[in-house]
């Protein structure tokens, strides 16, 4: 499906299989002497026939289009290789070039998921199963580094590339200050919530998540584009109710910590979750990875702000309330 959304500016939607985000938000705007597309999908055939087709549609010649890419995770980046014609440049952003260069594999989030109760059988199958995992990238493409701050212009847009992590690391939007349109990635949705998760002990992606919000609060948004689903209506509200589901989330797990000590694991088991589950057990266990790492980025944050304290029980990290 192909929809205009301003003057040589579309939205393309990209179907993603079996995955309740449904399809991806890619985004294609016309110029000269460049064109540029915004986001690509998995690397799998019904991504790579919808692109196609939407570019034959559209007119595009490969060798005169650019790629930006808001960040890491497959969904966005891992079909860029495959659709990139032989001089297109791909705008990516620094943090996450330096994930890629230094991966060493899924050992240490596997090892980290089991020092926060995830049983390593389970957290195994759903790496085996993620989307990220089996169509991933191929090969990853050269990249062209972009840095909070940096330009882009493409005809007769000129955008400003925006850091903001949360989501992921390096997480980017672009915008554009004279039309008043923000391309959100996934940074900012509309009838869903961005998943932020934490998997390793040097970042609180909550607090980075909310910085990110507040920042892009201040912008005079008309337009917000995001990565998935239906367009945002309102920038600003939909940004206050971000924020609110995060402080509703921080009190859920206070209330839960009030009865006890629990590890991550425990704690997401006894979140609510607008999943069709009746017990924690029927979860799948993708939902298990997503729910635990996202308990675990709200424990960090609630850590770091002396919300809570963190403890050990048979080598698993637990948590609880001060005292």
């Amino acid at each position: 499906m192909i929809e205009q959304v301003a003057p040589d500016f579309f939205r393309v939607q990209i179907p993603l299989p079996g995955s309740p985000l449904k399809s991806l938000n890619s985004y294609f705007i016309l110029g000269q002497p460049r064109n540029l597309i915004v986001d690509t999908g998995l690397n799998r055939p019904e991504c790579q026939e919808a692109m196609t087709q939407a570019i034959a549609e559209l007119g595009l010649d490969l060798d005169r289009t650019d790629f930006f890419i808001t960040h890491l995770h497959a969904d966005h980046f891992a079909l860029t290789s495959k659709v990139a014609g032989k001089n297109s440049r791909i705008f990516f952003n620094r943090p996450e070039a330096e994930i890629i260069e230094a991966h060493t594999g899924w050992e240490p989030m596997i090892n980290f998921g089991g020092l926060n109760g995830f049983p390593r059988e389970e957290l195994v199958a759903a790496l085996e199963n993620h989307p990220g995992y089996k169509y991933a990238s191929e090969w990853v493409p050269e990249l062209s580094l972009m840095n909070d701050g940096d330009h882009l212009t493409v005809g007769e847009y000129n955008f400003t590339c925006l850091v903001t992590p949360g989501h992921t690391l390096g997480h980017t939007c672009l915008w554009e200050e004279q039309r008043g349109i923000l391309v959100a990635g996934d940074h900012i949705l509309g009838d869903i919530t961005p998943n932020i998760q934490c998997w390793k002990d040097d970042y609180d992606p909550l607090a980075s998540y909310l910085d990110s919000l507040e920042r892009v609060s201040h912008l005079p948004v008309r337009l917000t584009l995001p990565g998935h689903r239906s367009l945002v209506a309102d920038c600003q509200v939909r940004i206050k109710e971000l924020a609110e589901h995060h402080h509703h989330r921080l009190a859920e797990i206070i209330g839960i910590l009030a009865s006890g000590s629990y590890n991550a694991y425990q704690t997401a088991a006894r979140m609510s979750w607008d999943i069709r589950c009746d017990t924690w057990e029927e979860f799948p266990v993708a939902q298990k990875w997503f729910a635990t790492g996202e308990a675990m980025a709200h424990l960090r944050y609630l850590e770091n702000k002396g919300d809570v304290v963190r403890g050990e029980r048979d080598g698993v990290r637990v948590y609880g309330l001060p005292g």
